[in-house]
């Protein structure tokens, strides 16, 4: 069987976000991490290999770190990985990711194509259901459980209020939500495996595009941070006392009540 996971480096959870002088996120100093969703797909793809046999690809877009998140991959399980890097893919927006990628996958076979549910820096969870739409294959979002036998794809999906359980046939697009396993750590003998799988560096001009054919739909034109939060704030006095200038400020102040 054929695999590919498609996955996105994210800024760390932990980072602390900086605008640089022209108003744009600041990267530099900040760790990278493979978006968290992306894990969980990584991880179905890898546990499909050791069960149905086959091979499992990892592509990202990026700049040249877009390596550490893919030889993170390889570590984990992955067999190979594939780097589009291009000057222009400084700005990419849903659209252009999903172009760039369904030409860069018609050159690689595949029968099933896996991707995080959403990614956690911008949260538009549109990229996978367009490359779907791009590569002319079905998809089915936020999976919680996946069986694949004989070609066919049993899969339990959630939904508002609960879940759903729907077939299909391959090849077929798959996002993993939280809870469809649990990502495992690259192991010691995984990472010195890894720096020997191979990764192709790709260009726009070798997917045959131009910077113009991907330029973004969507432009963001500045960033601007949430104002800090306040310190909590210490009433002093018996309790009475202190639950009644509670509610006083709770009224007056915050005016939640």
């Amino acid at each position: 069987m054929n695999i590919v996971v498609c996955i996105k480096q994210t800024f760390d959870t932990e980072a602390k976000i900086a605008l640089n002088s022209e108003g744009k996120i600041d990267s530099s100093g900040v760790n990278l991490i493979i978006n968290p969703y992306d894990e969980f797909a990584i991880e179905e793809g890898i546990r499909l290999k050791e069960q149905l046999g086959g091979e499992v690809t990892v592509i990202t877009l990026g700049g040249e770190r877009g390596q550490e998140a893919l030889r993170t991959a390889l570590a984990m399980g992955a067999d190979k990985g594939i780097l589009v890097s291009d000057p222009s893919l400084q700005e990419v927006d849903e659209w252009s990711a999903a172009e760039i990628l369904a030409r860069a996958l018609k050159e690689v076979p595949f029968d099933i194509v896996l991707a995080g549910r959403i990614a956690i820096d911008d949260g538009s969870s549109q990229v996978a259901v367009r490359l779907a739409e791009k590569l002319e294959i079905p998809s089915i979002s936020s999976v919680l459980k996946l069986e694949v036998d004989n070609g066919q794809a049993t899969v339990v999906r959630e939904i508002d209020g609960g879940t759903e359980t729907l077939e299909s046939p391959l090849p077929l697009m798959i996002t993993a939500q939280k809870g469809l396993n649990e990502p495992r750590y690259p192991s010691v003998a995984g990472i010195m495996k890894a720096k020997r799988k191979p990764i192709t560096t790709m260009s726009l001009s070798d997917l045959g595009l131009s910077e113009s054919e991907v330029a973004p739909r969507m432009i963001t034109e500045s960033y601007t941070l949430p104002e800090p939060r306040e310190g909590g704030r210490k009433i002093p006095g018996e309790a009475a006392d202190a639950a009644r200038e509670l509610a006083r400020l709770l009224r007056e102040e915050a005016k939640v009540i």
